[in-house]
């Protein structure tokens, strides 16, 4: 795997130390008075760059109309399961990455991390998982506490590409469109903050759906931000489903982000009808665009499969 991180600038680099700087940090204070012998050894194996600017093809233009910013996507390799969970260890580190892009300013480029074990990364290859696949072949490690090589990928044959494919999007998109009719019909009797939070679940299931059909991989999280950025990456068609050139409407995504914990916890969550009218039709959008991008996935793994048939042993 390419360690080099000659092809990005020299602003961008320096970034980069800075982001793995606050996550060692945070990893290490997460731990610092751990009594349990395996929190105490703990460790972070590897930290993988990947996506956008791993290949060189990312997209920085915060003073233009759109006012797009690629995201820095980072796998952070670890050495026990446990390690992974998100809510116990990563909620700090995700805070402060968010408050160093968007308070302080020292960070100008935001930041989406996922983590697994090494194990789980090696049984992604051998499973032939594309996203795993995608990481191996274009990641760059920016840290590593060795040499230790990812397994060889074992891609999957057409016919068993297809049926994955298949089976996730046959489970993942009827999910995702029944939310959304609990959500209009909650909407309509004015249940306001029940109907935000089943917007919520549409736009996540449709998100993990359009993610398991094209990558076979989709990241344990409930954060609609960073599903939309991994989404995004995969098809430019689902990147102008959220408007984003006014205040407004990135404010309402921002509420329907919030809408997974705030509807259900907080009296202080508030959402108009108006506004869930809005996000209904953005969603029911994004909902077209998901199940295009998909079928027509679908469709090409099919027309594989016919032209290359899975020889019998």
């Amino acid at each position: 795997m390419r360690s080099d991180l000659d092809h990005l600038p020299p602003q961008k680099q320096r970034e980069l130390e800075r982001v793995v700087q606050l996550i060692f940090e945070e990893f290490d204070d997460a731990f610092a008075l751990a009594k349990h012998e395996w929190k105490k050894a703990g460790r972070i194996l590897k930290v993988i760059l990947y996506g956008s600017y791993a290949r060189g093809t990312w997209v920085d233009e915060p003073h233009t109309a759109k006012g797009y910013r690629s995201d820095f996507d980072l796998l952070i390799i670890v050495n026990d399961k446990r390690l992974t969970d998100r809510v116990k260890y990563w909620v700090k580190l995700d805070e402060r990455l968010m408050r160093e892009y968007g308070v302080t300013g020292t960070l100008q480029t935001p930041v989406n991390f996922i983590v697994h074990t090494l194990q789980e990364v090696n049984d992604g290859l051998a499973h032939g998982r594309y996203f795993f696949m995608d990481v191996k072949a274009e990641g760059v490690a920016v840290y590593q506490s060795d040499d230790t090589e990812l397994h060889t990928p074992k891609p999957k044959t057409p016919t068993q590409a297809l049926g994955m494919a298949q089976e996730y999007f046959d489970e993942w998109f009827p999910l995702a469109m029944q939310r959304f009719e609990i959500s209009q019909l909650g909407k309509d009797r004015g249940f306001l903050k029940p109907a935000a939070f089943d917007l919520h679940q549409t736009t996540e299931f449709l998100y993990h759906c359009v993610l398991l059909v094209t990558t076979f991989y989709t990241p344990h999280v409930h954060n609609l931000g960073f599903l939309r950025t991994q989404a995004e990456r995969i098809d430019p068609r689902l990147t102008h489903v959220w408007p984003r050139e006014n205040k407004r409407d990135r404010a309402r995504f921002e509420k329907l982000k919030d809408a997974y914990v705030k509807a259900r916890y907080s009296k202080h969550y508030r959402v108009s009808k108006d506004e869930l009218e809005w996000l209904g039709a953005q969603i029911e959008e994004l909902g077209r665009v998901v199940h295009e991008v998909c079928t027509t996935r679908i469709a090409k793994l099919k027309a594989d499969a016919l032209a290359r048939p899975d020889r019998r042993s």
